[in-house]
Parts: C-alpha cells; structure tokens; sequence
C-alpha cells in the first residue's frame, strides 16, 4: 500500500521513465554541469510534489524515473525541467 500516493479526492500510483539526450546527443552533461542538472531536476521536482524513484545523468542523456501527481502532465513536466535547466545552465 506504500507505494500509492494520494491527493485530496485520489489516490495514485503514476510511475513514469523519462529518457531525453542533448541536441545530436553530444556528450556534454559532465563533471560539474551533470551535480548541476541533477540538483536542479531535484529541485524542480520537490517544487512540482514530483517523487524521484531514480535519477541518472549519463554524458549524453537523462534518465528519470519518477511518480509524477495526476494534476500535473508528463508533458508539462518534461518542458519545464527541460526548459529550467537548460536555461540556467547557458545563462
């Protein structure tokens, strides 16, 4: 029974895995720009109510898998980590 979540009027169990690489997936994410987009896909996250299960950060790709509420969409979720993230990095 642990592993449903719920909600005010639903109790969930949505457990997503989530893949996505840089442009031509170049292997940039190293070193310090890979702690720094791991730390910001937390952050985001916890912001969202978004629970990581398991969080990776290849050289050329991401792998997530998390449990993401019904109130919010896998899309809408990936846009905004994708966007966050790639515009702190390159400011």
């Amino acid at each position: 029974m642990a592993k449903y979540r719920k909600l005010s009027h639903t109790v969930y169990y949505c457990t997503y895995h989530i893949i996505w690489t840089p442009k031509y997936r170049f292997r940039i994410m190293e070193g310090k720009l890979a702690e720094f987009i791991e730390e910001k896909i937390r952050q985001i996250s916890e912001r969202y109510s978004v629970e990581i299960e398991e969080l990776k950060v290849m050289t050329d790709h991401v792998h997530i898998v998390c449990s993401i509420p019904p109130k919010l969409s896998v899309s809408e979720y990936v846009g905004i980590v994708k966007g966050k993230s790639a515009i702190k990095v390159f400011l």
